[in-house]
Order: structure tokens, then C-alpha cells, then sequence
């Protein structure tokens, strides 16, 4: 006995036809990772989202080239001028920087244009000068609540605690607490600070695998309480700038809470708005 298939009913008017996935879903597929909000997202910046996850990942390490705009193209599936426009994002964003005739790059703490990014005090008269640290205190303690908030730890977690002061041309300027995640700085402590030369952030990106991406900061005039006055050299109720900071890395994750207190006699805060 014989069985004849039974023929697919037909698809009512009223039902649409599957459409076909976007590109962006596309590639997205192709790096192993989902599109969320395929539809809602322009295409250039889901692949800067694509780009921005490889980067987290270590994919391409900080002062390393990534592949060509051609090379990554056809890794998403896209358009090198779709790549072109993710990259140009990147680099504004300064996560990336393009080198002429030699290509793009991951953007490092240890160059000056990322470094000062982050430190804004810039002397009246213009001139350079030669900046150093002296730490106070280097230890590991329970998250006080409001740094846990900050740093979205939970209750009892650790943090490393940093209170230094920083001169320039060996005149104390500015006093710094900072807080950073326990978990992240294992190993971090008052005599490897000491023996590092360069740029802290330098430190935290080499070292512990810890990029500052963007940084958040509240700006109001205090006066200098005794013990401030004392480490800055000036009296007590001198007018101090106090600049409260919280930085992110990758996919917005906020890294370390810092306060600062900096004298203005000689400098000024200089920030670029566009």
C-alpha cells in the first residue's frame, strides 16, 4: 500500500514571508556573536560594537595594529566603507589611532595624546613641565559603601586603596584617593607603584589588563582642610578645585572611583567641548 505525501497547505495572504536576516545579524553571526537590536542599530555601528568586543577580549593587544579595513570587511561580511566608518568612530572615541601609511592601531596609555586625555591641569603660562607622584598609601580594604556602589561590587568585596600627591616641577599640586576593584588589582601594591616610571594608567593597562575608556567627573571649589594645606604647602582654607572621578573600561564597566583635590595657583583645569 501506497502513501501519497500530503501537499503544504498554501500560506494564507495575510501571513508574511520570512524575511530574510539583515547583514548586520550577518556578521554578527560570522564573529560568533548576536546583533542585539539588529533592526534599530545603524550597520557601521554594529561593527564598531564587534570591533569594541574584540578589543575587550584582548584580541589585539594595546599599541598592536588590527587587521586592515579589507582583512575585517570580510570578516563581518560588510562593506570596507562600512568598516571605514565603524574605525573612524573608534579612533574620534580615541580607542584606536590611525598612523599614516602604516595603519590602525590600539590606542595605549603610554602615548601622550591618550595619557593626557585624563590630566587636565595645564600650567598658566603654558610651559611644560616635569611631574612625579609620591605615594602616601597603598593598602587593600573592604569596599566602604559608597565606592561599592560606585564600582558595582558587592557588599564585603575588597578594593586597593591609593592616596598619593602629585608635583609638577617639584611643587606639590594636587592630592589624590583613589579606589580600584580588588578582584582586578591582585598584586598592586605601594612598591610596585614606586618603581613604575611612567603613567599610572600605563600601569593598570600593562600590568593588569585594565584600560581607562571614558571617565566621568563632578567639579566644585572647597576649602583646604589642615591636613590637605599641610601636604600642598599652602594654609589652611586655601580655595582647592576637588574633582571626583569614576572611569570605565570596555562595555562601560567603572574601574576606579578617584577624588582629587588640585591647587590652581600656577594651573588651571582645561577641558575640549564638542
Amino acid at each position: 500500500m501506497s502513501i501519497t505525501p500530503a501537499t503544504p497547505a498554501a500560506r494564507p495572504a495575510s501571513e508574511p514571508a520570512t524575511a530574510a536576516p539583515p547583514a548586520a545579524s550577518v556578521a554578527a553571526s560570522a564573529a560568533g556573536t548576536p546583533a542585539p537590536g539588529a533592526a534599530f542599530s545603524p550597520l557601521y555601528r554594529q561593527i564598531k560594537g564587534l570591533i569594541v568586543q574584540s578589543l575587550d577580549r584582548g584580541e589585539w593587544k594595546p599599541g598592536e595594529a588590527i587587521p586592515s579595513e579589507l582583512d575585517l570587511a570580510s570578516r563581518f561580511k560588510v562593506s570596507q566603507g562600512t568598516v571605514r566608518k565603524a574605525i573612524d568612530e573608534l579612533a574620534a572615541e580615541n580607542l584606536l589611532l590611525r598612523r599614516q601609511g602604516k595603519g590602525t592601531f590600539v590606542a595605549t596609555h603610554h602615548e601622550d595624546r591618550v595619557r593626557f586625555r585624563f590630566l587636565r591641569m595645564t600650567p598658566d603660562d603654558g610651559e611644560p613641565v616635569q611631574s612625579d607622584s609620591r605615594f602616601l598609601e597603598c593598602r587593600r580594604m573592604r569596599a566602604p559603601s559608597e565606592v561599592a556602589r560606585t564600582l558595582d561590587l558587592r557588599g564585603g568585596d575588597s578594593v586597593v586603596q591609593i592616596r598619593r600627591v602629585l608635583s609638577f616641577d617639584s611643587v606639590p599640586a594636587v592630592i589624590e584617593e583613589i579606589f580600584l576593584p580588588g578582584a582586578q588589582f591582585r598584586g598592586l601594591t605601594a612598591e610596585r607603584l614606586a618603581e613604575y616610571t611612567g603613567p599610572m594608567y600605563g600601569l593598570f593597562e600593562t600590568e593588569f589588563g585594565v584600560r581607562m575608556i571614558r571617565a566621568d567627573e563632578k567639579i566644585r571649589a572647597v576649602a583646604a582642610a589642615d591636613s590637605d594645606a599641610a601636604l600642598l604647602k599652602v594654609a589652611a582654607g586655601a580655595p582647592l578645585l576637588q574633582i571626583e572621578r569614576v572611569s570605565f573600561t570596555y562595555e562601560d564597566r567603572p574601574v576606579e572611583m578617584r577624588r582629587g583635590l588640585y591647587l590652581t595657583t600656577h594651573y588651571h583645569y582645561r577641558n575640549s567641548l564638542s
